[in-house]
């Protein structure tokens, strides 16, 4: 399933700018909540901090604004694309003991719970689904029928989903989270991180348009996955779009409905 995201949505979420810096160079600045910009600051770090896919540097941070490296002056190429997803393969080879993260963050402006779990089923269902369930709930945007098959399909995830080791996740990596540097290489930026499924990463990268086909080839070719991949992803992304319902309105409720006819 692939859906478009506008850019009133994305600008609703953040004020941004690209900025010259007192060196001449060009720096990216954002303005948001203090805590979500914690938040984002500790995701760009901790996905640095792998040595695997890159980053733009983190330069300043206040209750004001997240300062960043400027990098996307750069157009998008195959070899680009093929880079990119050995990097985020080389992400998720990284297995951790846990699902959570260091501590909440966001995905998008909707809170997002991180608390540590061994049991990834567990986490999705509560951390993710359920949560979103919650905020749907009091907002009015679900009807009954939909929340009931919404926690018929939490208390059967097993039944769709593989045991997978935890690892770290950019969270929100749709196209608009990746650009390219004049050099060539990509980057990625505005992570939800959090330890969970790698699959839950690429099935992101399918819901707004898709990357390139290169992307998925060269990322298979160094982390090959267990077959059937393909047809999970939608319940994945039920995540995202329940957060885009709750986010944005109902423009959103038809993609979730067709996800829990599927599933539930």
């Amino acid at each position: 399933m692939s859906i478009t995201r506008t850019a009133g949505e994305e600008q609703a979420v953040n004020r941004l700018g690209r900025v010259r810096l007192e060196d001449g160079s060009l720096g990216f600045r954002k303005s948001a909540p203090a805590a979500s910009l914690e938040a984002e600051a500790a995701g760009l770090a901790a996905i640095a901090d792998t040595g695997t896919l890159p980053t733009p540097a983190i330069l300043s941070l206040s209750p004001q604004e997240l300062l960043t490296r400027w990098v996307g002056d750069g157009a998008a190429s195959p070899a680009g694309w093929q880079s990119l997803g050995r990097q985020l393969a080389a992400l998720h080879a990284q297995a951790l003991p846990q699902f959570g993260f260091t501590s909440d963050n966001y995905c998008g402006a909707t809170p997002q719970p991180n608390p540590v779990c061994t049991d990834g089923w567990e986490f999705f269902a509560s951390r993710r689904l359920q949560h979103q369930l919650q905020l749907a709930r009091d907002r009015n945007l679900l009807s009954s029928s939909d929340a009931g098959r919404l926690e018929s399909l939490c208390g059967h995830l097993r039944q769709w989903i593989p045991e997978q080791q935890a690892a770290l996740l950019h969270g929100d990596l749709w196209r608009g989270n990746v650009v390219f540097h004049s050099d060539g290489m990509g980057y990625v930026i505005d992570p939800a991180a959090y330890w969970g499924w790698p699959e839950a990463d690429l099935a992101m990268t399918q819901l707004f348009g898709g990357f390139p086909a290169e992307f998925y080839q060269a990322y298979l070719e160094q982390r090959p996955l267990e077959s059937g991949w393909q047809e999970r992803l939608p319940l994945y992304n039920l995540y995202h779009l329940l957060n885009h319902l709750n986010l944005f309105g109902a423009s959103y409720l038809a993609q979730v409905q067709a996800v829990l006819r599927r599933y539930a």
